[in-house]
């Protein structure tokens, strides 16, 4: 397929991403051999996800120790729990919607969008709704010209309401086409593109860091679901991620590479997370 009938195609081959494409499918090679994973898989993606969604949650500002995460129960008391039960709802509800992804990625947005919110779904993570928005026609839509977007993580100006659609739309039929990149670079510039246009009117963040996973499960890297990318995210920092999103929203092959290069590592420790926890149950075990 060429670069022009597969844009991403052309990301491959910038300088630094096929090492890091290498390293992560090393990485991720890695923890699937486990001798742990053959008895008790399910063990490691369950960990997995509550780690996951502790990173993703300490990104948007609720960045609790992992143990809290664990035992509490109510997500709805105030700001920081809600965005915790957030998270929790999302890394949930992304193992639900691979089947779609690839045929309405727009429908599997929204979606994630109201489990957010909390308008749909209930279990670990549900608390009342976020910022009153029962009943409000803003959840599970890309936002409209005026609409007002919170997302207090990135200060860049909005992409209007326009450009947003004609984004959402180009990125829509980039997944539904497929292509040929490896799922490192299809990921990264899911989430980079969710992030730069934040076409919700809330937890865009969460929502980019959700889809991210979606892609990295349903290519086939991580079927699982037991290398959190979200877990690498957050220890690198908010800051080094806000660095590194920079590259991507610049547009230039320097910043696209730096980019796709930080979600690698990101994968990267969070298949150390997940080797971590392969460990200490074979150590438990034995």
């Amino acid at each position: 397929m060429s670069s022009a009938s597969d844009p991403l195609a052309a990301l491959t081959s910038l300088p630094g991403v096929p090492d890091a494409v290498d390293s992560v499918r090393k990485a991720v090679d890695r923890v699937y051999g486990h001798r742990v994973m053959r008895r008790r898989a399910g063990e490691i993606t369950s960990e997995a996800a509550l780690r996951a969604a502790r990173g993703s949650a300490a990104l948007s500002g609720a960045d609790w120790a992992l143990e809290e995460v664990r035992r509490r129960s109510d997500f709805g008391s105030e700001e920081q729990a809600r965005t915790v039960g957030a998270a929790l709802r999302l890394t949930a509800e992304a193992g639900q919607l691979l089947s779609i992804w690839r045929q309405s990625p727009m429908r599997v947005l929204a979606r994630l969008h109201l489990v957010a919110v909390g308008q749909v779904g209930a279990g670990r993570g549900a608390g009342p709704l976020a910022g009153g928005a029962a009943g409000s026609d803003t959840v599970g839509r890309p936002r409209l010209a005026g609409e007002p977007v919170d997302e207090p993580l990135v200060e860049l100006a909005l992409p209007d309401a326009q450009e947003v659609a004609g984004r959402l739309e180009g990125l829509s039929g980039l997944i539904i086409g497929g292509g040929s990149a490896p799922a490192l670079v299809t990921a990264a510039v899911v989430h980079g593109e969710l992030l730069a246009l934040r076409p919700f009117g809330s937890y865009n963040g969460l929502v980019a860091r959700a889809a991210e996973r979606i892609v990295l499960i349903n290519s086939g890297l991580d079927p699982k679901a037991i290398c959190p990318a979200e877990v690498g995210h957050a220890e690198q920092g908010r800051a080094e991620y806000l660095a590194a999103f920079g590259g991507y929203v610049s547009g230039t092959p320097e910043g696209m590479a730096a980019w796709i290069a930080h979600c690698g590592r990101s994968i990267e420790l969070g298949v150390r997370e997940s080797t971590a926890v392969c460990e200490a149950l074979q150590r438990g075990a034995a």
